[in-house]
């Protein structure tokens, strides 16, 4: 995969899961979201990596689980992953894993800010990030819960260049957003060149086109800051009853003025929401 959806530096690009049963998620993931897999590790290298894709473009993959909690990964683009992995040390974090080529698709890095919550660095090559996004079935975005606020606001701006936007959603729900200043220009120029006429049309904030994460109090009953991703889908409803019936396990449900969310844990315990945009009272 050498062209299609590109990502600048700093812009968060990719997400995958590591559980202790690929198979099972392939079938749950599948089943919920209409998912296909091809496995990007060649059959004679050891492991696996499952790419899936929604109608033919790649939006999310799988793999074998570590000793760790089960969870989605969230990763950001860069440039040069040794000197992004240098300004997350100098800036408070810490690597988990150096940067390490990821066979000819591009290079890793484990890392963790601040205040613990572990994220992932992608320098690409051959493959670029997700390939359909904000649609039925595909990655929506990324959301940082935490506990220090104004610490993971000057770290990830230290790191890439995030400027923080507070909102107000409705319903007495405020949200911090995150922007990386240039990102809506890049958009008009290459895959999406009505982004703004699209986002004035349902009196989206001021800047969105910029948007790249969201920024959230940490839970009380959340174990320690953490990326969360969101999954768009089209119907909320429908969608928790697949994904109860396929052994998750409902968290939570919220109905702002753009959306209507349920927060869902996977059979192997991944937590991530399922989003249904729906602006009706906004507009």
């Amino acid at each position: 995969m050498t062209d299609g959806r590109n990502y600048p530096q700093g812009v968060p690009c990719w997400v995958d899961t590591e559980q202790p049963d690929p198979d099972a998620a392939r079938r749950f993931y599948g089943e919920l979201f209409g998912w296909s897999f091809a496995d990007a590790v060649p059959a004679d290298a050891p492991g696996s990596y499952w790419i899936a894709s929604l109608d033919g473009q790649d939006v999310a993959a799988l793999a074998p689980g570590g000793d760790g909690p089960v969870a989605w990964n969230t990763y950001v683009a860069v440039d040069d992953a040794e000197a992004s992995a240098a300004l997350v040390v100098a800036n408070g974090g810490a690597i988990g894993s150096a940067p390490q080529d990821a066979g000819p698709g591009g290079r890793a890095a484990s890392c963790t800010d601040p205040s613990g919550a572990p994220f992932r660095l992608w320098q690409a090559r051959g493959r670029l990030g997700a390939q359909l996004v904000n649609a039925p079935g595909a990655w929506n975005f990324s959301d940082l819960h935490t506990d220090d606020p104004e610490r993971a606001k000057a770290f990830y701006a230290a790191v890439f260049g995030w400027e923080a936007d507070e909102l107000d959603l409705g319903g007495g729900m405020t949200a911090t957003m995150w922007r990386r200043p240039g990102y809506g220009d890049h958009l008009e120029a290459t895959v999406d060149p009505e982004i703004r006429a699209r986002q004035s049309d349902i009196q989206a904030p001021p800047g969105f086109e910029d948007a790249v994460a969201w920024l959230l109090p940490l839970a009380g009953n959340a174990a320690s800051p953490h990326w969360h991703v969101t999954f768009a889908v089209a119907d909320r409803d429908d969608s928790v009853a697949v994904a109860e019936r396929l052994g998750a396990a409902v968290v939570s449900t919220e109905d702002s003025d753009w959306t209507r969310s349920a927060q869902v844990r996977d059979p192997q315990g991944a937590e991530l929401t399922l989003s249904q945009f729906a602006p009706s009272a906004a507009a």
